[in-house]
């Protein structure tokens, strides 16, 4: 059965990554991002899959709310949610202006109640066949990290939310967070990271970054048979990182 996807943060990293995955898949996927994401797209529909390309700032609750109403038009429903966007700030508390966490929690917490929000209001999903919609966290909001400190409380109030929807919609629809270690992506480039910063990302067991198609991977499990009996849960391809 051909399910109705939608990913946010696709523009690049594990967005774009889980966009290809779930094309390839043969599923029907809307891609959203602050930009619409066209080159994704086009790799998605070169893949043979059917795309909606929309711009979404997650953090504006009428241009969520515009993204669903996209989304319905084009597909009459939802079965899948992958969410990706999001943003890092590295900075000592002291040097972070209040401005900096706003955004931070606005993007990345605010960000994902208001596309759960809207998401969820699409899915009709049921306890034989559970709709999945899975929020990408991070590894950080198991154990802290120091100059890190508004990432770290958006993504922990990341998992506070996919543990209370995960109650709320059971058992038609599960909800789970995928909580990766340091992947290769741009975002982590782009956030001019420290060298040291990148040494200490190193020093865990499989001493490398992951890969975005990696995390796509794992949303793609958690989206099908072998993912029914996961909810609730912030689950760590980390490298090692965090062992609970």
């Amino acid at each position: 059965m051909t399910r109705r996807v939608l990913i946010t943060g696709a523009y690049r990293g594990i967005g774009a990554a889980c966009a290809l995955a779930f094309a390839r898949a043969g599923d029907r996927v809307a891609l959203a991002d602050i930009r619409p994401p066209e080159e994704t797209a086009a790799a998605a529909r070169a893949a043979g899959a059917e795309v909606v390309s929309l711009a979404c700032d997650v953090s504006d609750e009428a241009s969520v709310a515009a993204m669903g109403r996209a989304v319905s038009d084009a597909f009459g429903g939802l079965d899948i949610l992958v969410h990706c966007a999001g943003i890092i700030h590295e900075a000592p508390l002291l040097d972070t202006p209040v401005a900096d966490f706003d955004r931070v929690i606005a993007i990345n917490l605010r960000g994902s109640f208001l596309v759960g929000q809207a998401a969820i209001g699409l899915m009709q999903g049921s306890a034989e066949h559970p709709a999945r919609a899975i929020l990408i966290a991070s590894d950080m909001a198991h154990y802290g990290r120091e100059t890190f400190s508004p990432y770290v409380a958006s993504k922990h109030g990341v998992l506070g939310l996919v543990r209370s929807w995960a109650k709320e919609f059971a058992p038609r629809i599960l909800v789970n967070a995928i909580c990766p270690g340091p992947i290769d992506t741009e975002m982590l480039g782009a956030a001019n990271m420290s060298a040291d910063w990148r040494a200490k990302e190193l020093a865990i067991p499989l001493a490398r970054f992951g890969q975005p198609q990696e995390i796509a991977a794992l949303a793609l499990f958690l989206s099908g048979e072998g993912g029914r009996y996961f909810t609730g849960q912030g689950i760590g391809p980390n490298g090692g990182s965090v062992m609970p």
